[in-house]
């Protein structure tokens, strides 16, 4: 779509939308797609976000993904774009991040991050399409590798990226005589204030537990948060992430899903070759090496 003799003019002349771009993934890679010549769509939640994302070549937009107003104003943004600019790709980064036991998170909580994580991600998604099909155009689902593989603990996030993952794969046959390519993207660990937040979170989570509860988790909460927390020594920095993606945009002919990172790498080949009863002990081991001794 993005390989030929115009390359640079194809570039010039074409919007990306990439949600979540305060921080994290999705600021880096809109800043690398901007430095690539794409006119960015910068999606942002607050109008204080868009000093961090602001550039040559970037656009930041107020885009709630679960507003539909937002996405209807975006809609009109690039309908009436004043360059005539085709829309070339969206990237479906916004998400959150809560974990705790199933039996502990409150169901709220579980449905707001399917609100975010999946349903959002639909939302924008059935909004862009008329415009993909006219540039035959391509999606880029930000997923990670806990849509492979949950350890215990990380449930909630995990099931809205294993959804992501299931609706990806439907999407990508559904379009794929259309023209318009659906990649998936299945990060690691990589630094970002997401990851950031993960003991503060946590220790809420914990504080508001039941003594019961407590009891029964408590030790699973601290080792999520040290386990969580060796892994950003080790992470793949945000830009990294952000080249990564804006090169599978750039590629001919790319592959369904793409990892970041050795962790995910391993994680997802384990997947693949290993019985469930094996990985169970795999996981469960490297999760038991983080309880309080």
């Amino acid at each position: 779509m993005m390989q030929s003799g115009n390359k640079t003019e194809t570039l010039q002349n074409g919007i990306i939308v990439v949600t979540g771009t305060s921080t994290g993934i999705g600021n880096a890679t809109a800043k690398e797609l901007a430095s690539r010549g794409f006119y960015v769509l910068a999606g942002i939640r607050r109008e204080i976000d868009a000093d961090a994302v602001c550039g040559k070549n970037i656009e930041p937009v107020i885009l709630d993904i679960t507003n539909e107003a937002h996405i209807a104003n975006l809609v009109r943004r690039i309908k009436e774009d004043p360059e005539k600019r085709p829309l070339r790709a969206l990237v479906n980064n916004a998400a959150i991040e809560i974990n705790a036991p199933l039996e502990v998170l409150h169901l709220s909580e579980w449905r707001r991050q399917f609100e975010v994580n999946v349903f959002g991600q639909v939302a924008m998604i059935q909004a862009l399409l008329p415009e993909l099909f006219e540039s035959r155009g391509t999606i880029v689902n930000i997923s990670s590798i806990g849509g492979k593989a949950a350890m215990a603990g990380y449930g909630p996030y995990a099931s809205t990226k294993f959804a992501l993952e299931g609706l990806s794969d439907a999407l990508h046959r559904e379009l794929e005589p259309f023209g318009v390519r659906v990649i998936v993207i299945e990060p690691g660990g990589v630094v970002s204030p997401m990851s950031a937040q993960v003991r503060i979170k946590a220790e809420k989570i914990t504080h508001e537990m039941t003594p019961e509860h407590r009891s029964r988790y408590g030790g699973l909460m601290h080792a999520m948060v040290s386990l969580a927390e060796s892994y950003i020594k080790d992470a793949v920095p945000a830009e990294k992430a952000g080249q990564i993606i804006a090169d599978t945009l750039l590629t001919k002919r790319p592959r369904a899903r793409y990892t970041i990172g050795r962790d995910a790498a391993m994680v997802r080949f384990l997947n693949w070759t290993l019985p469930d009863r094996v990985l169970d002990k795999i996981l469960s081991r490297s999760t038991q090496a983080h309880y309080p001794k």
